[in-house]
C-alpha cells in the first residue's frame, strides 16, 4: 500500500497468518471471528462502556465502586478473568495504576487482550518501585502532589481504573463518552480522552 506504514511486527503476523491459512492449520473465517470477538465483544470497548455508564449514572457508579463484578455483569460483561473485579476511581488527588507483579493477570472481559508491555518484566517491576517514572514514559506526567496508588492484580482479584471524566463533556451522551475511554486509561497509564499508547 503506497504511502502507508505497517510495523514490522504486523508484517510478520500477516505473513504467519497467511502461511497457516494456506497450509490449512487455521480457518480464516474462524480467525476473523476470534479477532472480532476480542476487539468488539471482549475488549476495551466493554470497559469503556462500563466507565461511561459510571460517568452518567451516579447510582451505577456507586454500585461499581461497591461491587464491580456485579455492576459490570449487569451490562453483560463477565466470564473468564472477569470475575472478582474491583473498580478504583481516579480523582484530582489520587491516580490509580494497575500491574500484575507475579504474572499478567488482566481483566480480559472488560479490557480485551493485554498489551505486550503489561506482561513485560520491566513494567511489572518498575510500576511498583517507580510508578511516577513509568507513567512519565507513557507521556503521563502528574502533579507532584497527586498520590499514585498501585494495585497488584492477582488470580483472585482484578482491577479496573475508572478515569476522571474529561472537562467539557457534560453534554455528551454515553456512547460518545465511551469513545473517550482508552484501554490505557482503564489500566492507569493514560487519561480518558487521550489516545492509547499501543
Amino acid at each position: 500500500m503506497s504511502g502507508s506504514h505497517v510495523a514490522d511486527v504486523d508484517l510478520r503476523v500477516r505473513a504467519l497468518e497467511s502461511v497457516l491459512i494456506e497450509k490449512g492449520y487455521i480457518d480464516a473465517a474462524a480467525l476473523d471471528a476470534l479477532i472480532e470477538t476480542y476487539e468488539t465483544r471482549i475488549g476495551p470497548r466493554n470497559g469503556a462502556r462500563v466507565v461511561a455508564r459510571a460517568w452518567v449514572d451516579p447510582q451505577f457508579e456507586s454500585w461499581l465502586m461497591r461491587d464491580a463484578t456485579a455492576a459490570i455483569a449487569s451490562l453483560g460483561y463477565g466470564g473468564r478473568q472477569g470475575e472478582h473485579m474491583v473498580a478504583v476511581a481516579n480523582t484530582p488527588q489520587v491516580h490509580n495504576l494497575v500491574v500484575c507483579t507475579l504474572c499478567s493477570c488482566y481483566p480480559w472481559a472488560v479490557l480485551g487482550l493485554p498489551p505486550s508491555w503489561y506482561k513485560s518484566a520491566p513494567y511489572r517491576a518498575r510500576a511498583v518501585r517507580d510508578p511516577r517514572g513509568v507513567l512519565a514514559e507513557f507521556g503521563l506526567v502528574l502533579d507532584p502532589e497527586t498520590e499514585i496508588r498501585v494495585w497488584d492484580s492477582t488470580a483472585e482479584v482484578r482491577y479496573l481504573v475508572v478515569p476522571m471524566r474529561p472537562d467539557g463533556t457534560e453534554g455528551m451522551d454515553e456512547e460518545s463518552l465511551a469513545d473517550l475511554v482508552t484501554r490505557d486509561s482503564m489500566i492507569g497509564t493514560g487519561l480518558a480522552g487521550v489516545a492509547a499508547s499501543t
